[in-house]
């Protein structure tokens, strides 16, 4: 695996290391009314997702590197796409692989990110 670039995913949590440092992990949960998605970084709510008009998420609190910001956002954008969608393992994986690819973050995906 690349050391420099890389994420772990772990169910539905991730972690994305950018240059040797790793961040996360990042995560969402089901709001408490079960109306929405509550993103969280170290636990901590950096977001929501209401419905697809509705979406907020504000990680410069944690001043994280904007290449960290922009992968987990991808990747973010992804599992709550695959949750909300009834997408298997496999299929988020793979729309993951290709929205880093599509936005020119294919160094941060490798075979081990999916093991």
């Amino acid at each position: 695996m690349n050391s420099n670039h890389a994420i772990r995913l772990e169910g539905t949590r991730f972690w994305v290391t950018h240059r040797r440092r790793t961040y996360g992990p990042f995560d969402y949960e089901w709001s408490p009314d079960f109306c929405g998605v509550e993103l969280q970084y170290e636990g901590q709510k950096f977001g929501e997702y209401c419905s697809q008009s509705e979406v907020f998420a504000d990680l410069k609190p944690f001043q994280l590197p904007m290449s960290v910001v922009q992968v987990s956002s991808i990747v973010m954008g992804c599992v709550v796409y695959g949750v909300l969608n009834g997408l298997t393992d496999r299929e988020r994986y793979r729309l993951i692989q290709c929205r880093l690819t599509e936005h020119g973050f294919s160094r941060f995906w490798s075979d081990e990110t999916a093991a």
